[in-house]
């Protein structure tokens, strides 16, 4: 009985306390109110969002999420001074612009706008188009010289780690 009212509350208690996080950042005043008000609003919106959550996604390691987020970062980092770099010192002529066709093993829905809001928020690279069937990710590389290296990297670095969390 008290799960099932816990679950009728926080239908997605991981997604509460983001909210609520994010709130507080927003506000950027510690206060007790605001973090009470986050909470009223990380409690709220994921009751008044649930009916159009039919299937909660599922993470089978967590856990893993955190160095999937460090090394996502860590890449963000890297290629932000990349491109600047390409910016500032590389002719147009010497760029490579490629689009690069991504053969997905993922089948989450979840995983995959994982995937693709990752490759789009690391600087040089854009997701710009998914499959009908899901099963290919089409990516606009600014500087690719080896679109195979690209694709292998993307595979590697974030597909298989989204693949241990989500399946």
């Amino acid at each position: 009985m008290a799960s099932r009212l816990t679950r009728r509350i926080f239908p997605h208690p991981l997604l509460t306390l983001l909210l609520t996080l994010v709130w507080c950042l927003l506000i950027n005043t510690p206060s007790s109110g605001a973090v009470a008000f986050g909470l009223i609003l990380g409690i709220l919106i994921p009751i008044l969002t649930a009916p159009y959550w039919p299937k909660r996604p599922v993470m089978q390691k967590p856990y893993r999420m955190v160095s999937y987020i460090l090394i996502v970062v860590w890449d963000i980092i890297v290629a932000n001074v990349q491109v600047a770099l390409i910016v500032l010192f590389k002719s147009n002529a010497k760029m490579q612009p490629n689009w690069v066709c991504i053969p997905l093993d993922l089948r989450t829905p979840e995983a995959i706008a994982i995937l693709a809001g990752t490759i789009t928020l690391t600087p040089g690279t854009v997701s710009a188009d998914l499959s009908d069937e899901g099963h290919s990710l089409l990516v606009h590389a600014l500087d690719a010289p080896d679109p195979a290296a690209v694709r292998e990297e993307i595979k590697e670095r974030y597909e298989r780690r989204l693949k241990e969390i989500f399946e």
